[in-house]
C-alpha cells in the first residue's frame, strides 16, 4: 500500500512540475541571425532608406553621393534619380525639371510610383514622378522623415517640430499636426531633441512614429488622422541597464548649456504591410513584435561573413527582411518567423 502511495505521489509531483515548466517557460532566447546575401550592389555609404513600390520596384536612397537608385523586382539597377553618378546615362542627370537631391534624409513611394524625398540640404519635401521629374515641392525646415499618405497627403517629421508629425495636404498646406512629446527633460531644446524620430505608413493608412532617442525604445501607431493606437515598446530587464544609463546622461546634459547630443537608441524599424507586425533594430539587436505589441523574439544580426550589422533601415517583406547599414549596404535575411 505504501509503495502504491509513493508511486501515486511521485506521479502527481512529476505532473505538477511539468505543468509549472510549461507555465514558467522563459521568453525566447537570443539567437544569431545571419544574412543570406547582399542585395543592391553599389549602394552602401550614406544609406538612408529602402522602400518598395506597388509594382515591385525598389527605391534605395543614399546621400549625398547617390540619390535614389531604382531597382527592378529582381534587384537590377534601372536608373538613378536626383544625383546620378558620372558614368550614368544623360537622361538621369539633374536638370531644373529633374532636381538634384542635396542631402536626402528619407524617401517614400506612393501607389502611382511617385517618389517623395525629404531633402534636408534644401529644406524641401520634393515629390517626383517615376521618371524623376519634379511634380511639386513643400518647404519644410530641416525635414528628417517622410511618408506618403492617401489622397496626395504627406506626413513629415522635422528637427524643429512642435508636435511629432505634420501632415501636408495635396496643395502643400498644413492639414493637421499631432503627437504629444514624452516629457523627459525640463529644457525645451533637450526635450525636443529626445523626441526626434522617423515615420512610415502602411497600406491600411496607419502612421508609425519611431522615437530615436527614448531610453525605452518605442514605436507608436496612429491612424491617418492622428488618433493614437498601439505602442510597441521594449521594456523589462533586458532594456533596463541601457535605459538607466541614458536617463543619467539626460540629467547630466540638462545641467549644461551646450547643444544636446545623444547616441541613437532605436536605429531602424519596419512594419509588416500585411499583418502589422513591427521589427525594431537597436544597432545590431533585432526585436520582433506581433501586431498586438507583444515582443516575440530577439536576435543579433550579422552579414553572411559574420560581420556585425549595425542596422539603420529595415524593409519587411512576406518571406524576408531587407536590413541595411551605412556603410555596409543592404542584406537579405530570411524571416525567422516564417522560415524555421
Amino acid at each position: 500500500m505504501r509503495i502504491q502511495l509513493r508511486s501515486f505521489l511521485a506521479a502527481a509531483l512529476a505532473l505538477c512540475l511539468g505543468a509549472f515548466a510549461i507555465i514558467a517557460r522563459p521568453a525566447p532566447v537570443d539567437d544569431d541571425l545571419m544574412a543570406q546575401r547582399r542585395v543592391f550592389p553599389g549602394v552602401g555609404p550614406g544609406l538612408r532608406a529602402v522602400k518598395r513600390g506597388a509594382d515591385g520596384k525598389y527605391y534605395v536612397l543614399a546621400s549625398p553621393n547617390v540619390g535614389v537608385a531604382v531597382f527592378d523586382p529582381a534587384g537590377k539597377l534601372l536608373t538613378v534619380i536626383g544625383a546620378a553618378p558620372a558614368d550614368a546615362p544623360a537622361a538621369t542627370k539633374a536638370t531644373p525639371a529633374h532636381p538634384t537631391i542635396t542631402f536626402g534624409e528619407d524617401c517614400d513611394v506612393d501607389k502611382q510610383g511617385n517618389i517623395y524625398v525629404a531633402d534636408r540640404g534644401s529644406n524641401l519635401i520634393n515629390i517626383l514622378s517615376p521618371e524623376g521629374k519634379l511634380l511639386r515641392s513643400i518647404a519644410v525646415n530641416s525635414p528628417i522623415s517622410v511618408a506618403a499618405l492617401p489622397e496626395g497627403e504627406v506626413a513629415v517629421t522635422t528637427f524643429r517640430q512642435t508636435q511629432l508629425v505634420t501632415v501636408f495636404a495635396a496643395d502643400g498646406r498644413i492639414a493637421r499636426e499631432f503627437g504629444t512629446k514624452e516629457e523627459l527633460a525640463t529644457r525645451e531644446d533637450l526635450n525636443r531633441y529626445l523626441n526626434l524620430g522617423h515615420i512610415m505608413s502602411d497600406p491600411q493608412g496607419h502612421i508609425y512614429y519611431g522615437y530615436t532617442y527614448l531610453p525605452e525604445p518605442l514605436v507608436r501607431q496612429y491612424d491617418r488622422f492622428g488618433y493614437g493606437g498601439l505602442d510597441f515598446e521594449f521594456t523589462g530587464l533586458d532594456a533596463y541597464p541601457e535605459a538607466q544609463a541614458l536617463r543619467r546622461e539626460i540629467v547630466r546634459q540638462e545641467k549644461r548649456e551646450d547643444a544636446p547630443s545623444f547616441h541613437p537608441v532605436l536605429t531602424a524599424f519596419g512594419v509588416d504591410p500585411v499583418n502589422g507586425d513591427v521589427w525594431m533594430a537597436l544597432h545590431n539587436t533585432l526585436l520582433h513584435f506581433d501586431k498586438d505589441g507583444n515582443r516575440r523574439s530577439e536576435y543579433q544580426i550579422y552579414t553572411k561573413e559574420g560581420v556585425r550589422l549595425e542596422a539603420n533601415v529595415i524593409l519587411v517583406e512576406e518571406n524576408r527582411l531587407l536590413i541595411g547599414s551605412d556603410p555596409l549596404g543592404v542584406y537579405e535575411f530570411l524571416r525567422p518567423d516564417r522560415n524555421h
